[in-house]
């Protein structure tokens, strides 16, 4: 089998579309004689004879005139190949696996960053998976995802970087008609923690969202009690509903409050409880859209921290 240079091709194909031999070395950039034995040696390879000599051109034989439609497309092809392989380098094109928790795909930051990402990559394929952070952390390190929105570091975080992405207050939410609803200036002033410890709290399943749900008891015991755990619901809207039910109060992050559930009040914390939000990836260098995400991310993040 030949191995043939791509070049010998693109030299092939400019003297069949010029028919000359200088035209076709004036398009290529290099002198007449070279490319006369570059078009021999493709000839040699090939053993056969591509082109009629004459005397004032070049014309295909018909074994030239078959070999054309195959040169054009064995260099479509591999310029296409180099387009498609520099696309995904910069990260405009190729699979994207983004990994969200409940809590962090209900900020708006996530969505925003995303609908960013897919205007500026359209042909990225992007699939989005929503699960507890721990499982999110095991997909990373397992190559399912590629970046991941969490709320806290927890468990194993080898081989994990966490990027800071911004940190929000957390927020008292209540039933409409509980007695925190209504207390302070129309319902507005903070609520202290301290007024938590002998509510029953409701709270968002901690093996499902250990960053939170650590974030709640820590802030508790600063405030110098233990909470009166009720019930631990599986997702965060769960936890809301619950609420709305008038089973408990649940401390959710501020974020949250655009979820307008009926029945729900949502009253500021003094001191309240932090919810970071971080962007998680494999250790090593990002590249493609990975990295392309990554740079929307820090975009974001740094215009919403200077605006």
């Amino acid at each position: 089998m030949a191995n043939i240079d791509v070049r010998l091709l693109r030299y092939f194909i400019a003297v069949a579309e010029t028919g000359h031999m200088t035209r076709a070395a004036e398009r290529l950039g290099i002198g007449q004689p070279p490319l006369s034995q570059q078009i021999r040696l493709l000839e040699t390879q090939l053993g056969v004879t591509l082109f009629e000599r004459l005397p004032r051109g070049m014309a295909l034989t018909d074994a030239g005139q078959a070999f054309l439609g195959d040169a054009y497309e064995v260099v479509r092809k591999l310029d296409q190949a180099v387009d498609d392989v520099r696309r995904v380098a910069a990260g405009i094109k190729g699979r994207l696996s983004v990994g969200l928790t409940s809590s962090a795909a209900l900020h708006p930051f996530v969505p925003t960053v995303i609908r960013t990402f897919r205007n500026d990559a359209p042909a990225v394929s992007l699939m989005l998976d929503e699960s507890s952070t721990s499982e999110l952390l095991d997909g990373l390190r397992d190559g399912q995802l590629d970046v991941a929105f969490v709320r806290q570091p927890q468990g194993d975080t080898a081989q994990i970087v966490f990027v800071p992405v911004l940190e929000e207050p957390m927020v008292l939410a209540v039933p409409s008609a509980h007695p925190l609803a209504l207390t302070g200036r129309a319902g507005k002033a903070a609520v202290p923690m301290t007024a938590i410890a002998a509510q029953k709290l409701i709270l968002y399943r901690r093996r499902t969202g250990q960053g939170l749900y650590d974030a709640i008891i820590a802030a508790c015991h600063g405030a110098g009690f233990s909470p009166h755990i009720e019930q631990e619901a599986p997702r965060l809207l769960t936890t809301l509903s619950l609420v709305a039910a008038g089973l408990g109060v649940s401390v959710v992050p501020a974020s949250l409050m655009r979820m307008q559930v009926e029945g729900i009040v949502y009253r500021p914390l003094a001191p309240a409880p932090r919810a970071p939000l971080f962007c998680a990836h494999r250790e090593g260098v990002l590249a493609g859209p990975a990295a392309r995400l990554l740079a929307h991310v820090r975009e974001a993040a740094s215009s919403m921290a200077t605006g």
